[in-house]
């Protein structure tokens, strides 16, 4: 990848204009203030249309015109925001329409793009080199690290670093999809349960005041549950295959005969940096703070994002151009899922904003839904309430909303309300992997690895393996620990 090339590649994905699950994390982050909001309780479902129209055309328009749709994504997402934006616009004038769309940008949009990217190019930088056998055992073995490295360099992180060696290693076998499948629901979601490094909903939850180990503390044996019972089922299905006779191809695409180990080491090092700024922006206080359009763009966050910016450049420029071929280092996953993320977090606005709303909101039949005849809040209404909306909605704001609605008292959801915050936590985490849009890692890990060949089921058929595989797997979790 020629460093010039990237970094004006680089420049297009900061001129869109939204932003996806990271950006809701990064959003809440200290410095950062909401500008234009709306009162949800005001607002007709009607609102929700443009939302669903991009859902509709993300789970449709790939099946019944795929050529169009490769060619035309961007576009369609942005007719879609702007059937929210001008209607908005016209409703609450200019004004308002201005300082919310402002506001997406600079406190949303450009925190998660950036944050994105960074891990994105930083873990593209560092190429696995030799050539794994796909065999049942060791694609079991590379899921279970991804999972363990997931808490700790985030789901993106992860993902990005362990889906290339992963598809190299099976990229002789007829049938891989199943193999990235299971990959999207260890390692793009289920993994990253365990500290708020791992997953934007629960470092959400440890800027409001809940403890960096609370939730290993508290949902580890649920993780370690859905986690040990997806490697089996994975380990069985892929034995399945694995032993068919026309599984292998006869000849190897990519051969390599070289020793197992790290190319680009020296990204590493910028991945802790990624992390701690991160950290950094979560903790350090600071009444510094630069007013842009009624935006409040704290000093802590600008701090972070020019150490992304500078992040990602410094990958660029110390990773060998042979990493970036060997890794087929593109910017086209990224692409996509920026220009996606850029339509559904523009139209997913008022959807937010009614549900919180609450009881007062369109959606006050799902706030009284989560609690009880005697105004206990249910675990395991929390539970799949906060999982159901995060397949969808996405898993940052939900886990707000709730966390929210179950009293916002971080003090107390830790203790007194432990079983309703490991819920709301389990939810937003584990159920982003019901569909691709639940979770950014999912269409970045669909993207990369259908530009390798690999033919994934589409919206539909993805979640028709979520259905089959996790909803029983929840069904159990619920019975054991949410009742």
């Amino acid at each position: 990848m020629n460093p010039a090339r990237a970094r004006i590649a680089l420049t297009r994905l900061a001129g869109l204009k939204c932003a996806g699950p990271c950006a809701a994390l990064l959003a809440a982050l200290p410095g950062t203030a909401r500008a234009g909001e709306i009162d949800g309780s005001t607002l007709s479902l009607l609102w929700g249309v443009p939302f669903a129209g991009i859902l509709l055309s993300i789970a449709l328009l790939p099946l019944l015109a795929p050529h169009f749709w490769h060619h035309h994504f961007g576009k369609v997402a942005a007719a879609w925001a702007l059937a929210f934006l001008l209607p908005f616009a016209a409703r609450f004038g200019p004004g308002v329409a201005g300082a919310g769309l402002v506001h997406v940008l600079l406190a949303e949009y450009l925190p998660f793009v950036l944050l994105l990217t960074a891990l994105f190019t930083v873990a593209g930088g560092i190429h696995i080199r030799g050539n794994l056998h796909g065999s049942p055992g060791v694609n079991t073995a590379i899921l279970a690290i991804g999972a363990l490295l997931a808490s700790f360099m985030g789901t993106t992180g992860a993902s990005m670093l362990m889906i290339r060696p992963l598809i190299r290693a099976n990229d002789d076998r007829q049938h891989v999809a199943h193999v990235v499948v299971f990959f999207i629901f260890i390692v793009s979601n289920a993994g990253g349960s365990l500290t708020p490094l791992g997953d934007p909903p629960l470092f959400l939850g440890f800027l409001k005041g809940v403890d960096f180990f609370w939730t290993a503390g508290h949902i580890f044996p649920e993780t370690l549950f859905l986690v040990g019972a997806l490697l089996l089922i994975f380990f069985a299905l892929d034995s399945w295959y694995y032993h068919r006779r026309e599984e292998l191809l006869p000849r190897d695409p990519t051969p390599d005969n070289r020793a197992i180990g790290f190319d680009g080491k020296a990204n590493f090092v910028l991945l802790g940096a990624v992390v701690a700024l991160v950290l950094l922006s979560g903790m350090w206080k600071s009444p510094v703070s630069f007013n842009i359009a009624g935006t409040d763009v704290g000093l802590p966050g600008a701090v972070r994002d020019v150490g992304l910016i500078l992040v990602t450049l410094a990958s660029l420029r110390i990773t060998p151009g042979q990493v970036h071929e060997d890794n087929r280092f593109g910017w086209a996953p990224m692409q996509e899922v920026a220009m996606l993320f850029a339509g559904i977090f523009l139209t997913i606005t008022p959807v937010i904003a009614m549900l919180r709303a609450g009881a007062e909101g369109p959606f006050a039949a799902v706030i009284a839904a989560v609690t009880r005849p005697d105004g206990a809040p249910d675990p395991a209404m929390y539970f799949w309430a906060t999982g159901i909306l995060s397949s969808f909605l996405d898993n940052a704001p939900t886990y707000l909303v709730f966390f929210n609605t179950a009293g916002g008292d971080a003090a107390a959801l830790m203790t007194r309300l432990a079983p309703t915050l490991a819920a709301i936590s389990a939810g937003a985490v584990f159920m982003g992997a019901n569909t691709y849009i639940g979770n950014a890692p999912n269409l970045m890990v669909k993207a990369i690895a259908e530009d390798r060949g690999v033919k994934m089921p589409g919206f539909f058929g993805y979640m028709l393996w979520a259905y089959c595989v996790l909803l029983p797997l929840f069904g159990v979790m619920t019975f054991i620990w949410f009742r």
